[in-house]
C-alpha cells in the first residue's frame, strides 16, 4: 500500500468520523460532556370565551413559527369538539379552530415545548424599502427635523435606530421629539410610532411580538418589539429601552403587532399565556430531539441496546483508547512492555480493582507465580498442562490473598476475587519465558513497563469525559483509526532512542 492510498484512507476515515460527530452534536444536540443539562421552557396558550346561543365559532392563533434561537420539541392541542387546522399566512403559523354548534364557556389550549438553540431560527426575506411618507403639520416638519438631527448622529442603520429610540425614550430633550411622541400613549404604540419614523427614513422596520422566558412559573403578556433590516440582515430592538439585540429568554412569537388571537361567534375572549421551566439532561432532551426528526442516528445509537449490553460496549469501547497509550509509549518513547495489548488487558483487571491495590496485587501475584512457574519448569511439563497449573495456582493465590485481606480487615483486597485469573496467567507465563531466553533483567524491565503502561492506560481510559464521548460518540474511533494507520508508517526515533545514541552526538574527538 502506497502512502497516497494510506493518507487518502485516513482522510476518509477522520472526515467520515468528525462529520457524523458533529452532525450529531450541532444539529441534534447530544452533549459533549457527561452530566450536561439543557433548559425547557413549556408554553400554554389559553383561549376562553363565551357563546351566549348555540352556533358555529371559529377561533385563530398565532403561533411561533421558527423562533430565532429556539426550537420546538413538541406541541399539542387541547379542545373539545373543534377541528383544527394549521397553516402559514405571510410569515405567520396559524392555528384554526371551527365547530358547527357551540354554547356557553369556550376554552382551547395550546402547549408546546422550546429548547435553545443559537443555530435555530427561520427569518423572512428582506422587505421592500417602504415609500416616503407624508404626516400632516406640524408633525411632518418634526419628523424631518428628527430625522435630519439622529441621521446626523448615526453611522449606519444599526446606530441610527439606537439614536432615534434613545431620543424618543428621553422626549424632554428633543421638542421635536417630543411632539412626535404624544402620537403614542403605550408601548405597541411607540413601537409603531418607532416604524412610523422609520419608514420616513426608508428604513424597512416592523413590530413584533415577544414573551419572556424565566427561570420561575409566570403568566407572561407579549411585549412589543422591533425588527429591523439594513439590506443583510435582520437587527432586534427593544422599542422602549433602545437596546439592541434579541435576549436570549425572549421567544418571537408573532412577526407583526396585530392580536395574537381573533373569535368569530364569541364574546369576551381572553388569551393567558404561561411559562414554566425545567432542566432536562441533555443527553436525553437529544435522544428526544433525534427521534422527533426520526434521524437514523437515534435508530442506530448504543442507548437502543439493551442496559446490560451498554455496559459491556462502555468496556469494550474503551479498549482502542488504551491501545492509544500502547502505541505511544511502544513507538515513540520506546517503553517495553509484555506483548502488544496485554497492558491494556491488565488496565482493564485494574478498573475491577482499582488502581492501588491492582498494582499491590499485580505485583504479589507476578513474584507469586514466578516463583511457581520456575519450580514447574524443573518437572520438564508440556506447555498446555504447565499453563493449566500455574493457571490453578493464580486462583489460589487469588484465594490466599483474599482470605488474608480478610483477616487483616483490608477492604479492597476482596477485590482480588475480580482479578482476571487468565491475564495474569499470561503475565506470569510470558515473563518466565523471558527470563530464560533473555535473562532476569529483560523480564524485569518488560513487567515494569507492562505495569507502567498498564497504569497509564488505566488513568486514560477512566477519565469521564473519554467514556462519555466514545459511547455517546463512537463514530469518533474512525478519527482514532486513522491515527493508528499513520502512526504505523513512523520509523523515526523513540525517545528511549535518544539517550541510547546520546553519545553519537557528541563533539567528535
Amino acid at each position: 500500500m502506497n502512502r497516497r492510498h494510506l493518507y487518502a484512507l485516513s482522510a476518509l476515515l477522520i472526515a467520515s468520523g468528525l462529520s457524523v460527530a458533529i452532525y450529531k452534536h450541532r444539529v441534534l444536540g447530544y452533549p459533549l460532556l457527561p452530566e450536561e443539562s439543557a433548559s425547557l421552557w413549556s408554553i400554554e396558550g389559553h383561549l376562553t370565551f363565551e357563546r351566549h346561543t348555540v352556533g358555529p365559532v371559529k377561533a385563530r392563533l398565532k403561533l411561533p413559527h421558527d423562533p430565532p434561537g429556539f426550537r420546538i420539541l413538541r406541541e399539542d392541542f387541547v379542545s373539545r369538539g373543534y377541528g383544527l387546522t394549521t397553516e402559514i399566512v405571510d410569515d405567520e403559523r396559524i392555528a384554526m379552530w371551527a365547530v358547527r354548534r357551540a354554547n356557553g364557556q369556550q376554552s382551547l389550549y395550546y402547549r408546546a415545548t422550546v429548547y435553545r438553540d443559537r443555530a435555530a431560527g427561520e427569518l423572512p426575506a428582506q422587505p421592500p424599502f417602504p415609500e416616503a411618507l407624508e404626516l400632516e403639520p406640524p408633525f411632518n416638519e418634526a419628523l424631518a427635523a428628527l430625522l435630519d438631527t439622529v441621521r446626523a448622529e448615526s453611522a449606519d442603520v444599526a446606530t441610527f435606530v439606537s439614536a432615534l429610540l434613545k431620543r424618543l425614550s428621553l422626549p424632554a430633550a428633543d421638542t421635536n421629539a417630543q411632539l412626535l411622541s404624544t402620537l403614542a400613549t403605550d408601548d405597541f404604540e411607540r413601537a409603531q410610532l418607532a416604524v412610523t419614523l422609520l419608514t420616513g427614513a426608508r428604513i424597512p422596520a416592523r413590530v413584533v411580538q415577544v414573551v419572556q422566558l424565566l427561570n420561575s412559573p409566570h403568566t407572561v403578556d407579549a411585549r412589543p418589539w422591533l425588527a429591523i433590516h439594513n439590506g443583510n440582515e435582520w437587527l432586534f430592538f427593544d422599542p422602549v429601552s433602545g437596546a439592541s439585540g434579541l435576549e436570549s429568554n425572549l421567544l418571537l412569537w408573532s412577526w407583526d403587532s396585530a392580536p395574537l388571537y381573533e373569535v368569530d361567534g364569541g364574546i369576551g375572549e381572553k388569551l393567558e399565556i404561561a411559562v414554566s421551566a425545567r432542566t432536562e439532561d441533555a443527553l436525553s432532551l437529544a435522544e428526544r430531539r433525534a427521534t422527533a426528526r426520526d434521524s437514523a442516528a437515534v435508530q442506530y445509537s448504543l442507548f437502543q441496546l439493551p442496559i446490560p449490553t451498554q455496559a459491556v460496549y462502555e468496556v469494550l469501547l474503551m479498549i482502542p483508547i488504551g491501545a492509544i497509550v500502547i502505541v505511544f509509549m511502544r513507538n515513540f518513547v520506546g517503553v517495553k512492555t509484555f506483548g502488544t495489548f496485554l497492558p491494556v488487558l491488565v488496565a482493564l483487571a485494574f478498573r475491577e480493582s482499582r488502581l492501588i491495590s491492582g498494582v499491590l496485587l499485580f505485583a504479589l501475584l507476578v513474584s507469586a507465580g514466578l516463583a511457581v512457574r520456575f519450580y514447574l519448569e524443573r518437572l520438564r511439563l508440556l506447555l498446555v498442562p504447565r499453563l493449566a497449573a500455574i493457571l490453578t495456582v493464580v486462583v489460589l493465590l487469588m484465594l490466599f490473598f483474599s482470605l488474608l485481606f480478610h483477616r487483616l480487615g483490608i477492604v479492597t483486597g476482596l477485590s482480588v476475587a475480580l482479578f482476571p485469573m487468565v491475564i495474569m496467567t499470561m503475565v506470569i507465563e510470558r515473563m518466565s519465558i523471558v527470563w530464560d531466553e533473555r535473562g532476569p533483567m529483560e523480564a524485569i524491565k518488560g513487567g515494569l513497563g507492562t505495569l507502567v503502561v498498564a497504569m497509564l492506560a488505566y488513568v486514560v481510559m477512566g477519565i469521564d469525559v473519554l467514556e462519555h464521548l466514545v459511547f455517546v460518540f463512537p463514530e469518533l474511533l474512525l478519527p482514532l483509526l486513522a491515527g493508528f494507520l499513520l502512526a504505523g508508517r513512523y520509523t523515526g526515533y523513540r525517545l528511549s532512542e535518544l539517550a541510547r545514541f546520546r553519545a553519537l552526538g557528541g563533539p567528535a574527538k
